[in-house]
């Protein structure tokens, strides 16, 4: 039970973090190119932040609605998944070991291995081990909707106050530069953190955030720059 407890707790930790980095990053990207676009039409700079904060707001929302319907239909489809399973094991528990047994053999194990793993793995807990084998991820590992999505509707604004404060802080003549490098070095810190959770390659995942980031501040720009008067 207390590994058990152990695991859903660092499986929700894990959750909320990715959950506050991506919402960050969505933050300093999306209200970057809002107010980037409208700086490129006018210098007014009322409309400049009134259009920050409208987005900051819209986005806050739509994030944590988002990651609430993202995680609760993830948690769905695991329960589904789990109950399918757990008819299959009583129903037919010979042809669900098989499947393991034969899962087993498949990675190079022998015969007599496979056999004797799959019998100390069900021995246990059956339903756990038939689950991760037969689709892939531990019923054990609880994520909360609630949680992500709070934690979303926190990092998103909280990203967003960069470029915000940027655009409307520095005189005109310097806020479109002064917004873009602040914007790039807040990227390149939340595309390392999202690889660093993810295991993933960080100098890649930094180049593709930048890269991201700076296409969107370009397009607003120049669509911007369309409208100027």
């Amino acid at each position: 039970m207390q590994k058990s407890k152990k695991t859903r707790s660092l499986a929700e930790k894990i959750n909320v973090m990715r959950a506050s980095v991506m919402g960050a990053n969505d933050g300093i990207i999306s209200v970057a190119g809002i107010v980037i676009g409208v700086a490129g039409a006018g210098s007014n700079n009322y409309a400049i932040f009134l259009a920050g904060i409208a987005g900051m707001l819209a986005g806050t929302i739509s994030m944590a609605m988002g990651e609430w319907v993202s995680v609760s239909t993830q948690r769905d489809s695991e329960k589904r998944a789990i109950e399918k399973e757990s008819a299959a094991l009583d129903g037919n528990y010979d042809g669900e070991f098989e499947f393991i047994q034969n899962k087993y053999q498949d990675t190079g194990i022998s015969e007599e291995l496979s056999l004797k793993a799959t019998k100390e793995m069900m021995s246990d807990d059956p339903l756990d081990v038939a689950v991760r084998e037969r689709f892939g991820f531990n019923p054990k590992e609880e994520t909360s909707a609630i949680a992500a999505a709070i934690a979303s509707m926190i990092s998103f604004p909280t990203g967003s106050i960069l470029p915000l404060v940027s655009i409307t802080l520095f005189p005109a003549q310097m806020r479109v530069v002064a917004t873009v490098i602040a914007v790039v070095i807040a990227l390149v810190i939340t595309g390392y953190t999202a690889a660093y959770l993810g295991n993933a390659n960080r100098l890649k995942a930094v180049f593709r955030n930048v890269v991201s980031g700076l296409l969107t501040m370009i397009v607003t720009y120049l669509i911007g720059t369309l409208f100027a008067h």
